[in-house]
Protein backbone atom coordinates (compact mmCIF):
# COMPACT_ATOMS: atom_id res chain seq x y z
CA UNK A 1 0.00 0.00 0.00
CA UNK A 2 1.71 3.08 -0.65
CA UNK A 3 2.20 6.06 1.58
CA UNK A 4 -0.54 8.78 1.98
CA UNK A 5 0.48 12.17 0.79
CA UNK A 6 -0.67 16.02 0.45
CA UNK A 7 1.28 18.11 -1.93
CA UNK A 8 1.09 20.97 -3.29
CA UNK A 9 2.97 20.76 -6.75
CA UNK A 10 1.65 21.79 -10.09
CA UNK A 11 -0.44 19.27 -12.24
CA UNK A 12 -3.03 20.24 -14.68
CA UNK A 13 -3.79 23.57 -16.19
CA UNK A 14 -6.89 24.95 -13.87
CA UNK A 15 -6.76 21.99 -11.26
CA UNK A 16 -6.66 23.45 -7.62
CA UNK A 17 -7.74 19.85 -5.60
CA UNK A 18 -6.44 16.42 -7.52
CA UNK A 19 -7.37 13.22 -4.90
CA UNK A 20 -6.16 9.83 -6.32
CA UNK A 21 -7.40 6.25 -4.58
CA UNK A 22 -7.52 7.93 -1.43
CA UNK A 23 -8.29 6.29 1.67
CA UNK A 24 -8.43 6.44 5.52
CA UNK A 25 -8.80 3.11 7.81
CA UNK A 26 -10.09 3.43 11.17
CA UNK A 27 -9.03 0.68 13.65
CA UNK A 28 -12.19 -0.15 16.13
CA UNK A 29 -10.84 -1.77 19.88
CA UNK A 30 -13.64 -4.31 21.08
CA UNK A 31 -11.44 -5.14 23.65
CA UNK A 32 -12.80 -1.68 25.98
CA UNK A 33 -15.59 -1.99 28.46
CA UNK A 34 -17.76 0.36 27.78
CA UNK A 35 -17.79 3.90 29.90
CA UNK A 36 -20.54 4.40 32.48
CA UNK A 37 -22.04 7.44 34.11
CA UNK A 38 -21.55 6.06 37.98
CA UNK A 39 -18.61 5.32 39.91
CA UNK A 40 -19.04 1.71 40.27
CA UNK A 41 -19.33 1.26 37.05
CA UNK A 42 -16.31 3.78 36.10
CA UNK A 43 -14.11 1.10 38.26
CA UNK A 44 -15.35 -1.91 37.30
CA UNK A 45 -15.15 -0.82 33.50
CA UNK A 46 -11.67 0.47 34.01
CA UNK A 47 -10.97 -2.87 35.85
CA UNK A 48 -11.77 -5.29 32.71
CA UNK A 49 -10.12 -2.97 30.73
CA UNK A 50 -6.84 -3.59 32.70
CA UNK A 51 -7.73 -7.34 32.74
CA UNK A 52 -7.87 -6.71 28.46
CA UNK A 53 -4.03 -5.73 28.32
CA UNK A 54 -2.93 -9.10 29.11
CA UNK A 55 -5.48 -10.40 25.95
CA UNK A 56 -5.28 -9.88 22.46
CA UNK A 57 -7.17 -7.30 21.79
CA UNK A 58 -10.01 -7.45 19.10
CA UNK A 59 -9.71 -4.81 16.20
CA UNK A 60 -11.80 -4.42 13.70
CA UNK A 61 -10.77 -2.69 10.58
CA UNK A 62 -13.32 0.36 9.35
CA UNK A 63 -12.84 2.48 6.62
CA UNK A 64 -14.39 5.54 6.06
CA UNK A 65 -12.86 5.93 2.33
CA UNK A 66 -11.79 3.20 -0.10
CA UNK A 67 -9.98 4.42 -3.22
CA UNK A 68 -11.45 7.77 -4.14
CA UNK A 69 -10.01 9.72 -7.05
CA UNK A 70 -11.17 13.18 -8.40
CA UNK A 71 -10.56 16.39 -9.98
CA UNK A 72 -11.29 20.08 -8.77
CA UNK A 73 -11.21 23.16 -11.01
CA UNK A 74 -10.32 26.29 -9.97
CA UNK A 75 -13.92 28.38 -9.17
CA UNK A 76 -15.81 24.98 -9.28
CA UNK A 77 -18.19 25.02 -6.85
CA UNK A 78 -18.86 21.31 -6.05
CA UNK A 79 -21.36 19.95 -3.43
CA UNK A 80 -20.09 16.53 -1.55
CA UNK A 81 -23.53 14.68 -0.92
CA UNK A 82 -24.58 10.67 0.06
CA UNK A 83 -26.10 9.56 3.13
CA UNK A 84 -24.91 9.48 6.95
CA UNK A 85 -21.70 7.37 7.48
CA UNK A 86 -21.14 7.68 3.36
CA UNK A 87 -17.32 9.65 4.20
CA UNK A 88 -18.37 13.10 3.15
CA UNK A 89 -17.27 14.63 6.81
CA UNK A 90 -13.73 12.62 6.19
CA UNK A 91 -13.01 13.61 3.11
CA UNK A 92 -13.55 17.17 4.20
CA UNK A 93 -11.00 16.66 7.42
CA UNK A 94 -8.34 14.99 4.92
CA UNK A 95 -8.57 17.88 3.04
CA UNK A 96 -8.43 20.51 5.90
CA UNK A 97 -5.70 18.64 6.96
CA UNK A 98 -6.97 18.03 10.13
CA UNK A 99 -6.65 14.12 9.97
CA UNK A 100 -4.48 12.31 7.56
CA UNK A 101 -5.68 9.62 5.30
CA UNK A 102 -4.06 6.11 5.33
CA UNK A 103 -3.36 5.87 1.68
CA UNK A 104 -3.59 8.05 -1.48
CA UNK A 105 -2.38 11.61 -3.17
CA UNK A 106 -3.92 14.44 -2.23
CA UNK A 107 -2.59 17.64 -4.42
CA UNK A 108 -3.71 21.28 -3.38
CA UNK A 109 -2.79 24.39 -4.88
CA UNK A 110 -3.93 27.32 -2.53
CA UNK A 111 -4.66 28.41 0.62
CA UNK A 112 -7.85 26.41 2.32
CA UNK A 113 -10.07 27.95 4.70
CA UNK A 114 -12.88 25.32 6.48
CA UNK A 115 -15.96 25.48 8.46
CA UNK A 116 -16.40 21.93 9.74
CA UNK A 117 -18.19 20.83 13.24
CA UNK A 118 -18.72 23.52 15.58
CA UNK A 119 -15.61 24.19 17.55
CA UNK A 120 -13.03 23.56 15.17
CA UNK A 121 -10.75 25.90 14.40
CA UNK A 122 -11.02 29.05 17.28
CA UNK A 123 -9.84 28.69 20.40
CA UNK A 124 -12.79 29.07 22.78
CA UNK A 125 -11.14 31.11 25.59
CA UNK A 126 -9.92 34.31 22.71
CA UNK A 127 -12.49 36.11 22.20
CA UNK A 128 -14.46 36.74 18.67
CA UNK A 129 -12.17 39.77 18.04
CA UNK A 130 -8.79 37.63 18.86
CA UNK A 131 -10.29 34.61 16.97
CA UNK A 132 -10.57 37.10 13.46
CA UNK A 133 -6.64 37.83 13.63
CA UNK A 134 -5.45 34.32 15.00
CA UNK A 135 -7.66 32.29 11.93
CA UNK A 136 -6.57 35.56 9.77
CA UNK A 137 -2.78 34.52 10.76
CA UNK A 138 -3.49 30.98 10.70
CA UNK A 139 -4.34 31.54 6.41
CA UNK A 140 -1.31 33.60 6.08
CA UNK A 141 -2.50 37.29 5.79
CA UNK A 142 -1.02 39.73 7.73
CA UNK A 143 -2.58 42.16 10.11
CA UNK A 144 -3.38 44.98 7.64
CA UNK A 145 -5.12 42.60 5.10
CA UNK A 146 -7.00 41.61 8.35
CA UNK A 147 -7.89 44.82 9.27
CA UNK A 148 -9.60 45.42 5.57
CA UNK A 149 -11.71 42.96 5.95
CA UNK A 150 -12.58 43.20 9.62
CA UNK A 151 -15.05 44.96 9.65
CA UNK A 152 -16.84 43.29 6.52
CA UNK A 153 -16.31 40.05 9.23
CA UNK A 154 -18.34 42.07 11.97
CA UNK A 155 -21.04 43.28 10.23
CA UNK A 156 -22.22 39.86 8.40
CA UNK A 157 -21.42 37.96 11.52
CA UNK A 158 -23.73 40.63 13.64
CA UNK A 159 -22.03 39.81 16.75
CA UNK A 160 -21.05 43.44 17.57
CA UNK A 161 -22.26 43.32 21.38
CA UNK A 162 -20.23 40.14 21.72
CA UNK A 163 -16.71 40.92 19.90
CA UNK A 164 -14.75 40.99 22.95
CA UNK A 165 -16.73 37.93 24.79
CA UNK A 166 -15.04 34.96 24.62
CA UNK A 167 -16.39 32.74 22.17
CA UNK A 168 -17.41 29.81 24.46
CA UNK A 169 -19.48 31.92 25.93
CA UNK A 170 -21.45 31.80 22.74
CA UNK A 171 -24.51 30.20 21.73
CA UNK A 172 -23.92 27.66 18.68
CA UNK A 173 -25.85 29.93 16.29
CA UNK A 174 -23.27 32.84 16.94
CA UNK A 175 -20.43 30.67 16.55
CA UNK A 176 -20.87 29.58 13.58
CA UNK A 177 -21.95 33.02 12.34
CA UNK A 178 -18.50 34.21 13.36
CA UNK A 179 -17.03 31.23 12.17
CA UNK A 180 -18.24 31.65 8.55
CA UNK A 181 -17.93 35.05 8.47
CA UNK A 182 -14.07 34.55 9.31
CA UNK A 183 -14.13 31.42 6.39
CA UNK A 184 -15.67 33.29 3.75
CA UNK A 185 -14.24 37.04 4.37
CA UNK A 186 -10.82 36.35 4.46
CA UNK A 187 -9.53 34.86 0.61
CA UNK A 188 -8.91 31.65 0.87
CA UNK A 189 -8.25 29.74 -2.40
CA UNK A 190 -10.23 26.86 -1.23
CA UNK A 191 -13.63 27.13 1.01
CA UNK A 192 -14.70 24.16 2.49
CA UNK A 193 -18.20 23.85 4.36
CA UNK A 194 -19.78 20.74 6.30
CA UNK A 195 -23.20 20.52 7.30
CA UNK A 196 -22.56 22.72 9.45
CA UNK A 197 -24.58 25.53 8.47
CA UNK A 198 -27.83 23.84 9.34
CA UNK A 199 -27.12 24.80 12.72
CA UNK A 200 -28.11 28.72 11.49
CA UNK A 201 -31.75 29.98 11.17
CA UNK A 202 -32.92 29.67 7.04
CA UNK A 203 -32.53 33.54 6.90
CA UNK A 204 -28.73 33.29 7.86
CA UNK A 205 -28.31 30.09 5.41
CA UNK A 206 -29.46 32.29 2.86
CA UNK A 207 -27.48 34.77 3.60
CA UNK A 208 -24.43 31.70 3.96
CA UNK A 209 -25.17 30.74 0.35
CA UNK A 210 -25.10 34.31 -1.24
CA UNK A 211 -21.80 34.61 -0.09
CA UNK A 212 -20.57 31.15 -1.32
CA UNK A 213 -21.62 32.64 -4.82
CA UNK A 214 -20.14 35.33 -4.32
CA UNK A 215 -16.89 34.01 -3.18
CA UNK A 216 -17.12 31.55 -6.25
CA UNK A 217 -17.96 34.31 -8.81
CA UNK A 218 -14.31 36.25 -7.69
CA UNK A 219 -13.00 32.63 -9.24
CA UNK A 220 -12.41 30.94 -5.46
CA UNK A 221 -13.30 26.92 -5.15
CA UNK A 222 -15.86 25.70 -3.05
CA UNK A 223 -16.46 22.13 -1.62
CA UNK A 224 -19.88 22.00 0.09
CA UNK A 225 -21.69 19.42 1.92
CA UNK A 226 -25.37 19.55 2.92
CA UNK A 227 -28.39 17.14 2.90
CA UNK A 228 -30.59 20.06 1.51
CA UNK A 229 -30.41 19.09 -1.91
CA UNK A 230 -32.41 22.35 -2.98
CA UNK A 231 -29.49 24.22 -1.72
CA UNK A 232 -27.12 21.67 -3.37
CA UNK A 233 -28.59 22.28 -6.26
CA UNK A 234 -28.83 26.30 -6.15
CA UNK A 235 -25.01 26.85 -5.30
CA UNK A 236 -23.04 23.91 -6.81
CA UNK A 237 -22.16 23.05 -10.76
CA UNK A 238 -20.62 20.15 -9.58
CA UNK A 239 -21.19 17.16 -7.16
CA UNK A 240 -19.75 13.94 -5.81
CA UNK A 241 -21.98 11.38 -4.77
CA UNK A 242 -20.32 9.42 -1.98
CA UNK A 243 -21.84 5.87 -0.40
CA UNK A 244 -19.71 4.10 2.42
CA UNK A 245 -16.93 5.52 1.50
CA UNK A 246 -16.50 5.07 -2.14
CA UNK A 247 -17.38 7.63 -4.88
CA UNK A 248 -20.29 6.25 -6.77
CA UNK A 249 -20.78 9.08 -9.05
CA UNK A 250 -19.32 12.85 -10.12
CA UNK A 251 -20.87 14.90 -12.59
CA UNK A 252 -23.43 18.05 -13.24
CA UNK A 253 -24.87 18.97 -10.17
CA UNK A 254 -28.78 18.10 -11.15
CA UNK A 255 -27.82 14.82 -12.78
CA UNK A 256 -26.17 13.74 -9.68
CA UNK A 257 -29.29 14.59 -7.28
CA UNK A 258 -31.71 13.00 -9.55
CA UNK A 259 -29.06 9.85 -9.15
CA UNK A 260 -29.36 10.11 -5.20
CA UNK A 261 -32.96 10.70 -4.93
CA UNK A 262 -33.94 7.84 -6.93
CA UNK A 263 -31.02 5.38 -5.60
CA UNK A 264 -33.18 6.11 -1.95
CA UNK A 265 -36.22 4.58 -3.36
CA UNK A 266 -34.61 1.44 -4.15
CA UNK A 267 -33.97 -2.15 -2.56
CA UNK A 268 -35.83 -4.76 -0.29
CA UNK A 269 -39.30 -3.11 0.81
CA UNK A 270 -41.73 -5.73 1.76
CA UNK A 271 -41.31 -7.61 4.99
CA UNK A 272 -42.61 -10.97 4.94
CA UNK A 273 -44.00 -11.91 8.39
CA UNK A 274 -43.20 -15.55 9.91
CA UNK A 275 -46.34 -17.83 10.48
CA UNK A 276 -46.68 -17.94 14.45
CA UNK A 277 -46.74 -21.47 15.89
CA UNK A 278 -50.68 -21.68 16.61
CA UNK A 279 -51.77 -19.34 13.36
CA UNK A 280 -54.47 -22.14 12.62
CA UNK A 281 -55.88 -21.62 15.77
CA UNK A 282 -55.89 -17.68 15.87
CA UNK A 283 -58.14 -15.57 15.19
CA UNK A 284 -56.14 -14.06 12.89
CA UNK A 285 -52.37 -13.34 11.87
CA UNK A 286 -50.10 -10.96 9.52
CA UNK A 287 -48.44 -11.83 6.73
CA UNK A 288 -46.35 -9.28 5.30
CA UNK A 289 -45.49 -5.60 5.27
CA UNK A 290 -44.53 -3.24 2.78
CA UNK A 291 -43.24 0.43 2.59
CA UNK A 292 -44.74 2.21 -0.14
CA UNK A 293 -44.77 6.46 -1.41
CA UNK A 294 -48.15 7.54 -1.15
CA UNK A 295 -48.33 6.19 -5.25
CA UNK A 296 -48.28 2.53 -3.98
CA UNK A 297 -44.49 2.41 -5.40
CA UNK A 298 -42.01 0.42 -2.92
CA UNK A 299 -39.33 1.89 -1.36
CA UNK A 300 -36.96 1.13 0.90
CA UNK A 301 -35.81 5.01 1.90
CA UNK A 302 -37.87 7.63 2.89
CA UNK A 303 -36.97 11.16 2.06
CA UNK A 304 -36.99 13.78 4.76
CA UNK A 305 -40.47 15.22 4.00
CA UNK A 306 -42.19 12.90 1.41
CA UNK A 307 -45.71 11.03 2.36
CA UNK A 308 -45.35 7.54 2.89
CA UNK A 309 -47.45 4.66 3.83
CA UNK A 310 -47.67 0.93 4.67
CA UNK A 311 -49.88 -2.01 3.55
CA UNK A 312 -50.48 -4.94 6.05
CA UNK A 313 -51.60 -8.15 4.54
CA UNK A 314 -53.24 -10.23 7.11
CA UNK A 315 -55.64 -13.16 7.44
CA UNK A 316 -58.84 -14.08 9.75
CA UNK A 317 -59.67 -17.53 10.38
CA UNK A 318 -63.00 -16.65 11.59
CA UNK A 319 -65.75 -14.18 11.77
CA UNK A 320 -64.82 -11.32 13.98
CA UNK A 321 -66.99 -8.80 15.87
CA UNK A 322 -65.31 -5.20 16.64
CA UNK A 323 -62.10 -6.44 14.72
CA UNK A 324 -58.98 -3.38 15.00
CA UNK A 325 -55.78 -3.51 13.09
CA UNK A 326 -53.12 -1.04 14.10
CA UNK A 327 -49.52 -0.18 13.94
CA UNK A 328 -47.22 2.18 16.01
CA UNK A 329 -43.91 3.52 15.17
CA UNK A 330 -41.25 3.92 17.18
CA UNK A 331 -37.71 4.39 17.89
CA UNK A 332 -35.29 1.93 17.91
CA UNK A 333 -34.94 2.34 21.56
CA UNK A 334 -38.43 1.35 21.94
CA UNK A 335 -39.46 4.82 22.23
CA UNK A 336 -43.24 5.68 20.98
CA UNK A 337 -44.60 8.60 19.58
CA UNK A 338 -47.57 7.28 16.71
CA UNK A 339 -49.89 4.98 16.74
CA UNK A 340 -53.25 4.34 14.21
CA UNK A 341 -55.29 2.09 14.53
CA UNK A 342 -58.51 1.18 12.11
CA UNK A 343 -62.37 1.54 13.52
CA UNK A 344 -63.88 -1.56 15.09
CA UNK A 345 -65.75 -2.94 12.84
CA UNK A 346 -67.49 -6.52 12.48
CA UNK A 347 -65.11 -8.59 9.73
CA UNK A 348 -65.59 -12.04 8.05
CA UNK A 349 -63.34 -14.58 7.55
CA UNK A 350 -60.29 -14.20 4.95
CA UNK A 351 -57.84 -12.46 3.52
CA UNK A 352 -57.59 -8.80 3.66
CA UNK A 353 -54.82 -5.23 2.97
CA UNK A 354 -54.68 -2.68 5.30
CA UNK A 355 -52.89 0.44 4.20
CA UNK A 356 -51.75 3.18 6.41
CA UNK A 357 -51.07 6.62 5.08
CA UNK A 358 -48.62 8.73 6.70
CA UNK A 359 -48.31 12.07 4.95
CA UNK A 360 -48.90 14.50 8.16
CA UNK A 361 -45.87 13.72 9.96
CA UNK A 362 -41.95 14.81 9.07
CA UNK A 363 -39.73 12.32 10.52
CA UNK A 364 -36.15 13.66 11.29
CA UNK A 365 -34.01 10.89 9.41
CA UNK A 366 -33.03 8.12 10.97
CA UNK A 367 -34.13 4.40 11.58
CA UNK A 368 -37.62 3.37 13.13
CA UNK A 369 -39.23 0.21 13.84
CA UNK A 370 -43.10 -0.52 12.41
CA UNK A 371 -45.13 -2.43 14.60
CA UNK A 372 -48.06 -4.22 14.27
CA UNK A 373 -51.37 -5.34 16.11
CA UNK A 374 -53.75 -7.40 15.37
CA UNK A 375 -56.93 -7.30 18.32
CA UNK A 376 -60.37 -7.88 19.17
CA UNK A 377 -62.32 -6.00 21.82
CA UNK A 378 -59.12 -4.05 22.66
CA UNK A 379 -57.12 -7.73 23.39
CA UNK A 380 -54.77 -7.97 21.08
CA UNK A 381 -54.27 -12.05 19.27
CA UNK A 382 -51.20 -11.04 16.91
CA UNK A 383 -48.47 -8.67 17.55
CA UNK A 384 -45.63 -8.60 15.25
CA UNK A 385 -42.44 -6.65 16.97
CA UNK A 386 -38.87 -5.82 15.91
CA UNK A 387 -39.22 -7.29 12.81
CA UNK A 388 -40.91 -3.91 10.43
CA UNK A 389 -38.19 -1.51 9.69
CA UNK A 390 -38.06 2.47 7.96
CA UNK A 391 -35.50 4.47 7.18
CA UNK A 392 -36.01 8.30 6.94
CA UNK A 393 -33.44 9.25 4.19
CA UNK A 394 -31.34 12.28 5.13
CA UNK A 395 -32.07 13.31 1.72
CA UNK A 396 -34.37 16.69 1.60
CA UNK A 397 -34.91 18.97 -1.25
CA UNK A 398 -37.81 20.87 1.03
CA UNK A 399 -35.53 23.20 2.33
CA UNK A 400 -37.44 26.25 1.94
CA UNK A 401 -40.77 24.17 3.54
CA UNK A 402 -41.87 26.67 5.92
CA UNK A 403 -43.14 23.49 8.25
CA UNK A 404 -39.71 22.50 8.92
CA UNK A 405 -37.89 23.62 11.79
CA UNK A 406 -34.61 22.54 11.83
CA UNK A 407 -32.76 18.88 11.99
CA UNK A 408 -32.66 19.46 15.96
CA UNK A 409 -36.34 19.95 16.43
CA UNK A 410 -36.76 16.53 17.82
CA UNK A 411 -37.95 13.49 15.87
CA UNK A 412 -40.62 15.21 14.45
CA UNK A 413 -39.56 18.06 11.92
CA UNK A 414 -43.07 19.73 10.91
CA UNK A 415 -44.83 22.36 13.39
CA UNK A 416 -47.80 22.12 14.95
CA UNK A 417 -50.88 24.57 14.27
CA UNK A 418 -50.73 27.48 17.08
CA UNK A 419 -53.41 29.88 17.83
CA UNK A 420 -52.96 33.02 20.05
CA UNK A 421 -55.93 34.66 21.52
CA UNK A 422 -56.15 38.38 23.92
CA UNK A 423 -58.09 37.20 26.63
Amino acid sequence: MNAASLTTSNVEKNTIIKVENLSKRYLLNKSLAPKSDTLYGTLGAQLRNFKNLTRKKKTEEFWALRDVSFDIKEGDRVGIIGRNGAGKSTLLKILSRITPPTSGRIELFGRVASLLEVGTGFHGDLSGRENIYLNGSILGMTKTEINKKFDEIIAFAEIEKFLDTPVKRYSSGMYVRLAFAVAAHLEPDILIVDEVLAVGDAEFQKKCLGKMKDVSDSGRTILFVSHQMEAIQKLCNRSILLHKGSLIKSGETNEVVKYYLDSAASGASTFDIPLPENFESLNGYATQAIIEDTSGNKISEIPIGRGWQVRVLFTLNKDLPAFVIGIGIVTMMDLAFRTTWSEAKSSSKGKYEAVFVFDDIMLASGNYKILIGLSQHEVTFHYVDNLVNIVISDVSDLINDKRIVNSKSGLILNQSKVEISKL
